[in-house]
């Protein structure tokens, strides 16, 4: 089910609502102090993308695979 984000007009605050995308029409029919804002949504995990190191404990999961591998092995350990 997606989210969407709306802005209240009278609170002058942005709020994320999840609802099918069947309903969203009438919804904002029901709502008319709510505008729907569009945001960017996330396309790829910043961890795989390199932007966010993995935690220790995972870490040192990569760091017995990449040893027991041998030798001219992939595996980054950050």
């Amino acid at each position: 089910m997606p989210n969407y984000t709306f802005y209240n007009k009278e609170l002058e605050e942005e709020t994320i609502i999840s609802m099918p995308m069947a309903e969203l029409d009438s919804f904002l029919l029901n709502n008319p102090h709510l505008r729907q804002v569009m945001t960017a949504t996330a396309l790829a995990d910043p961890t795989r993308l390199g932007m966010k190191k993995p935690d220790n404990g995972f870490r040192d999961v990569l760091k017995r695979v990449k040893k027991a591998s041998g030798r001219n092995n992939t595996v980054n350990t950050w």
